[in-house]
């Protein structure tokens, strides 16, 4: 589970963005902080460990990026989101600096909201998963989209990014499988012509390995298996 601290003087916001939190399957809100003190209070001396902090600016006569340098300084491995009504350039671009992984300006819609946190949890997942990374890896966590899938003027032509994040899916759902085309495409109910195009993609960029087995009639079955150490390009697609 993902703990996350609310730092907001408004006490209908924390409550708006803890209930907020709760419908994102997991993530938890550990606690809330309604001044700049107690957030840092919370941060250094934690009740339990802290991995995201959505942080208002405005903080009862304080600035809410005051807690930034002192989490660097202190050396927290903590990310942190901005959830302001504060639009101005010279504070957002001091949150950037500062590192911040996103920034919501007030007031926000839930689906954004949600982007924002699934999207850091993807690239968390990324960088806990691999010591040493590609450039298809560097591109996701720096850009937040694999370029090769990020529009469909990039895919062969006939492919989708919405078929091939649903097949990629089921891969990833069943990463240790060995599966034929007919299987997959039975399974994401998609036509198996359509289905050998987006698996030959795959393996020809690969992160799909293809074994093929002749069967008594002599006819060749190919079957696909995700590459060993390939899971985390995978997630890109996902």
């Amino acid at each position: 589970m993902i703990n996350v601290l609310v730092v907001d003087d408004d006490a209908m916001v924390a409550e708006l963005n803890r209930c907020y939190i709760g419908q994102i399957p997991g993530f938890t809100c550990c606690g809330t902080a309604s001044t700049l003190q107690q957030a840092k209070s919370m941060v250094l001396n934690p009740p339990a460990p802290i991995d995201l902090i959505l942080l208002d600016v405005y903080m009862q006569g304080d600035n809410g990026l005051d807690l930034l340098p002192e989490l660097r300084h202190a050396g927290r491995p903590v990310d942190v989101i901005v959830i302001s009504s504060a639009a101005d350039a010279v504070t957002i671009k001091k949150s950037l600096q500062y590192g911040v992984v996103d920034y919501l300006i007030k007031p926000f819609q839930f689906p954004r909201f949600e982007e924002a946190l699934t999207g850091w949890r993807k690239k968390k997942r990324l960088m806990d998963s691999q010591q040493y990374y590609e450039q298809s890896d560097v591109d996701q966590l720096i850009h937040g989209s694999n370029p090769i899938v990020a529009d469909n003027k990039r895919l062969p032509k006939g492919l989708t990014v919405q078929t091939l994040r649903t097949i990629c899916q089921w891969i990833d759902n069943h990463p240790d499988s060995e599966f034929s085309t007919d299987q997959l495409a039975s399974a994401v109910n998609i036509s198996r012509v359509s289905c050998r195009k987006y698996l030959i993609y795959l393996a020809q960029i690969n992160i799909l390995l293809t074994n093929i087995h002749y069967g008594v009639t002599g006819r060749p079955v190919y079957l696909y298996h995700l590459q060993a150490d390939h899971h985390a390009l995978l997630k890109q697609y996902c």
